[in-house]
């Protein structure tokens, strides 16, 4: 993998704090290439630098525009745009440094986002997340992959002509179907399109599967909202594909025993769960 704009920022700050010299440098990139792992990952299997180094480094390496309310058409909720200085946004930063060190850094690109039943959260962390990614300069892909309720057209503030439903149904090209988000250089949305009557069929198919291989090989990060899982099979045939998922869930609201269902359903279906997210 060759390196991307994200690991040159991160070796710039490792080195900015004494953590790293020039030839530690070189020779990270040149074993990154080899193996194809993140620039912190292989510092930290090199002993060049600690996680704990990484992890800081990450922290810093944010650059992003900051919106004002009002002047954009993005969500308030997306609070990492917005209130870049919040409590809440810090802590999606930190969840973005463990995602990063813990699975976008061992070669994985597809993360799944998904919740135990409707109003735990699940689309606005999707959201919160693909904005934090992309303002790292990682390439990044969020898939609105609720068919039954989407809800990235709506915190975007778009309407596009195409979607995955499209993608899935016609071969719409990935390209012409995607939506870049003004103000995120680096942000694509792949909106879900016009609600099918058959959602589960069509996250079944093998066009589906095919659309969520190739994406990977354009984009750095590709994060994937999906109907709540309790309540369809969707977010599984979803999260099966990606191989990696995190849970989305609200204080006083989500229930223990959906939380441990959930995490059955997806050990069946050999999907990592990385972590939980508790909003509220």
């Amino acid at each position: 993998m060759a390196p991307t704009l994200a690991d040159t920022r991160l070796g710039e700050l490792l080195q900015n704090d004494g953590t790293l010299t020039e030839h530690d440098i070189k020779v990270i990139l040149a074993a990154q290439r080899d193996s194809g792992d993140r620039f912190g990952e292989v510092a930290s299997r090199l002993g060049l630098a600690s996680e704990q180094d990484v992890r800081r480094a990450l922290a810093r390496q944010i650059e992003f525009p900051v919106l004002k309310p009002g002047e954009s058409d993005l969500s308030p909720e997306l609070i990492v745009a917005y209130q870049p200085n919040s409590r809440r946004a810090e802590e999606l930063r930190t969840l973005r440094s463990e995602l990063m060190l813990r699975w976008f850094g061992r070669s994985n690109r597809v993360l799944a986002v998904i919740e135990p039943r409707s109003g735990d959260g699940c689309s606005v962390l999707a959201a919160n997340l693909a904005v934090a990614f992309s303002q790292l300069g990682e390439r990044t892909l969020l898939i609105d992959a609720n068919l039954r309720a989407p809800m990235q057209h709506v915190l975007f503030g778009v309407e596009p002509q195409y979607g995955l439903v499209d993608c899935i149904k016609s071969g719409e090209s990935l390209e012409n179907a995607v939506t870049r988000v003004p103000g995120f250089s680096c942000l694509s949305l792949l909106c879900a399109g016009e609600p099918p009557p058959n959602p589960q069929e069509l996250l079944g198919r093998v066009s589906f599967g095919y659309l969520m291989e190739t994406a990977p090989v354009k984009y750095d990060v590709v994060i994937v909202d999906t109907a709540p899982i309790r309540e369809c099979a969707d977010a599984q045939l979803v999260a099966s594909r990606a191989r990696g998922a995190i849970l989305s869930i609200k204080r006083h609201n989500t229930r223990l025993a959906d939380i441990m269902r959930v995490k059955a359903q997806l050990e069946s279906a050999e999907v990592s769960l990385l972590g939980a997210v508790i909003d509220g």
